[in-house]
C-alpha cells in the first residue's frame, strides 16, 4: 500500500507512558531525533525538542483540534472540537500557512470530529459514528456510513491510500464477545461497499504508510485483562492480518480469561514497539528527514516519541518532543513535521537545522 501524501485524534483519555531509554545506536536514534535529550524552545511553554531541530507555531486559536491535512491548494484543513467532545459544535476549518490568520470554517456543527481527508476531490469527514463527504468548499454533505460500531468513544482518523479511504470501528464487546463490525481496520473506494483490510483491535486509531508501503497502525488498548491494564502498540499491519484483541495484548500476549494460550496467539500481528497502558497514540508519521525513523503521538503523556523503523520487535522508544499537554496529530509536509497540540489549541511546525 502506498499513500499519495505522508500523513497519517482521541480527546480525553488515560493515564501516563514509561518511556523507554534510548538504547539505540546509529542512524537508528541518531538520525531521526537526536542522541541529545530534548532542549526547550523559547517562548514555547515548555516545548522541547532535540539539538539540531527548532519548533514554531504555525497556526494559534484553535479549539480542541484533532486531524489535520493538506489541501490540494495549499491551505490546512484542520478538523476541531469547537467545544465539549458532544456539543455537537465541531467544525472543519481551512488555514492557509502563509496567512494564519484568515481561517474559513467549511464545515460545522460536527458531533465529535476526529477524522478529517481528502479524496476523490471531495472533503470526508469522521465524527462520532459517521463518515460523511462533501465539496472542497464546504455545504452540502452526504452521509456515506452512519451507526458505525464503537466504543463509545469515536473512530479516530482517516488516511486516504491508493484511491481508498482507510477507518476504524473501534472495538466494542457485548456478553464477552466482540461486536459485529467493530474493532476493524477498512478500505473504502468511493462508490463501493467497505472491505476489512485487517481484524482485532480495540482500537486502531491512526495510521501512515512509509516508503516501502508498509502500513504502520497504532493501537490505543484500553480495559482490563486478567485483572491488569493492556499496554498500547505500534503495529505494521498486513492486510488479513488479526491484531489479536481482546484474546491476545501486548506482543501476542494470551488473555486467559479469554481462554486463549501462546499457541492462540502466536499467528496475532506481533507488536513493533510496545507503549504503557494509557499512554494513548494518537497519531503515526515517517520522520521527513530520516524514513527509518517513525514518529508516535502519545496523547496522554505530552511527548512524540521516536521509533527506529526496524531492529527486533518490540524496539524501544524515545522521547523526542515533550511538554506539550496533548499532542493530537502528525502530519509529514515536505521537509518539516505539523504537530498538533490539542490543548494547546495550535499546530506547530518541527524543521531540522543540522545534521
Amino acid at each position: 500500500m502506498r499513500a499519495s501524501r505522508q500523513r497519517p485524534s482521541i480527546p480525553g483519555r488515560g493515564l501516563g507512558l514509561l518511556v523507554a531509554a534510548c538504547l539505540l545506536v546509529g542512524a537508528a536514534c541518531g538520525d531521526g531525533g537526536g542522541t541529545s535529550a530534548p532542549e526547550a524552545a523559547d517562548g514555547l511553554g515548555g516545548v522541547a525538542v532535540p539539538d539540531g531541530f527548532e519548533v514554531t507555531v504555525l497556526v494559534d486559536g484553535l479549539d480542541g483540534p484533532t486531524q489535520v491535512v493538506e489541501a490540494p491548494d495549499g491551505r490546512l484543513l484542520v478538523a476541531q472540537l469547537n467545544g465539549g467532545e458532544r456539543d455537537g459544535t465541531g467544525q472543519v476549518v481551512a488555514v492557509d500557512p502563509a496567512a494564519p490568520d484568515g481561517r474559513e470554517v467549511l464545515v460545522d456543527g460536527l458531533r465529535t470530529p476526529t477524522g478529517v481527508e481528502v479524496l476523490d476531490g471531495e472533503l470526508w469527514v469522521m465524527e462520532q459514528r459517521t463518515l460523511s463527504r462533501g465539496p472542497l468548499t464546504g455545504g452540502d454533505r452526504r452521509v456515506v456510513l452512519d451507526d458505525l460500531p464503537y466504543n463509545g468513544r469515536s473512530e479516530g482518523t482517516l488516511t486516504a491510500v491508493d484511491g481508498a479511504l482507510l477507518y476504524d470501528t473501534s472495538g466494542a464487546l457485548a456478553d464477552g464477545e466482540v461486536v459485529d463490525g467493530s474493532g476493524v481496520l477498512w478500505s473504502l473506494v468511493p462508490g463501493e461497499d467497505p472491505t476489512v483490510v485487517a481484524g482485532g483491535f480495540k482500537h486502531a486509531y491512526a495510521r501512515t504508510v512509509d516508503a516501502d508501503g508498509t502500513l504502520w497502525q497504532t493501537e490505543v488498548s484500553d480495559g482490563r485483562f486478567d485483572g491488569g491494564p493492556a499496554p498500547d502498540e505500534l503495529v505494521a499491519v498486513v492486510p488479513g492480518g488479526d491484531g489479536g484483541w481482546p484474546r491476545c495484548i501486548g506482543d501476542r500476549q494470551p488473555v486467559v480469561e479469554q481462554g486463549a494460550t501462546a499457541a492462540t496467539c502466536a499467528g496475532a500481528l506481533p507488536s513493533h514497539a510496545l507503549f504503557a497502558p494509557g499512554a494513548t497514540p494518537t497519531s503515526v508519521a515517517v520522520a521527513p528527514w530520516d524514513p527509518e525513523v517513525l514518529l508516535v503521538a502519545l496523547w496522554a503523556d505530552g511527548e512524540v516519541v521516536a521509533v527506529p523503523r526496524g531492529g527486533a520487535a518490540p524496539v524501544a522508544a524515545a522521547a523526542w518532543l515533550t511538554g506539550i499537554e496533548h499532542p493530537q496529530h502528525l502530519l509529514a509536509v515536505e521537509d518539516r513535521l505539523l504537530v498538533v497540540d490539542h490543548g494547546g489549541g495550535r499546530i506547530l511546525a518541527v524543521e531540522r537545522t543540522a545534521g
